[in-house]
């Protein structure tokens, strides 16, 4: 069967199970059976390919018609311009996730500096941060051991050398204080939010999605503990749920940061929420 057909068929059944952008979907999926890309299919798709390859597609193509996400299948997803390997141990980055980068680099001076991402995941915005900013030291934290492995495979795999990952607990993984910068993109939804029921939400990992206190408590953690471990002007920088801004300011304000602010995503939502450490009391 020629590609161009055989990726016609397959987006059509993604489209029948509900896929959202099926035609894509279908393309990806082929490009990772055949090593090639989107371009290479535009202009081969009057080629066959071998028996082997059309099977592999076709199993990959039944899984995401199943509701699984194509970047556990490929086990890839691009996330600031880098190509991450992926697994079903981390969040797959998003693109909201990315509003949590831009926010940063704006305060990330060209001056040396240290940033702590907590939890980490793949090691996404560590590693988009540390690509920007050569003169700094990102760490990533995640309590799953996988996850970090996954993290260090992603720094070796883009040369990217000023950037560590360490298995923990939040801040229990590590004494050091004096950090110029702390992100995080921590669970922020509530255990009955219907959003866990829907697109690859389904298939990733529950820990890394869900908190308490309506999806609010790890965030608050951070905001209180983050001040132990930031020099004074120090940025703390969280990524929230799109109805949580107001609560994360009152938090931060409430707990004695200045310059509180909330960052909008590329869909208007309040995405990432801001403010200084000054050093005041606690």
């Amino acid at each position: 069967m020629r590609l161009d057909i055989l990726l016609a068929r397959a987006a059509s059944r993604l489209v029948d199970a509900g896929s959202p952008s099926a035609r894509l979907d279908a393309e990806v999926l082929l490009c990772h059976v055949l090593g090639v890309d989107r371009t290479w299919l535009y202009t081969w798709g009057d080629r066959e390919p071998g028996i082997v390859e059309q099977a592999r597609f076709e199993a990959l193509v039944a899984a995401r018609a199943a509701g699984q996400p194509v970047a556990y299948l490929t086990g890839e997803r691009e996330f600031w311009g880098l190509p991450l390997f992926t697994g079903p141990s981390t969040l797959i980055p998003r693109p909201d996730t990315e509003t949590l980068v831009t926010t940063a680099l704006a305060r990330m001076s060209a001056r040396r500096g240290r940033v702590l991402d907590l939890g980490t995941g793949t090691g996404a915005v560590a590693l988009a941060l540390a690509s920007e900013r050569p003169d700094w030291h990102a760490v990533g934290i995640d309590l799953n051991p996988e996850a970090v492995t996954l993290a260090m495979r992603n720094a070796e795999r883009l040369g990217i050398v000023n950037v560590g990952f360490l298995v923990g607990d939040w801040f229990a993984a590590i004494d050091e204080t004096g950090f110029d910068m702390i992100v995080a993109n921590p669970p922020y939804l509530a255990d009955d939010d219907p959003h866990l029921a829907l697109g690859d939400v389904r298939f990733e990992p529950r820990g890394a999605l869900v908190a308490g206190d309506r999806g609010l408590a790890d965030l608050y953690h951070l905001v209180d503990a983050s001040r132990n471990r930031l020099v004074p002007d120090g940025w703390l920088l969280l990524e929230h749920g799109a109805d949580q801004g107001a609560a994360m300011r009152e938090a931060l304000r409430a707990k004695g940061y200045r310059d509180v602010i909330s960052e909008r995503d590329l869909a208007g939502h309040e995405r990432v929420s801001l403010g200084r450490w000054t050093g005041g009391r606690r």
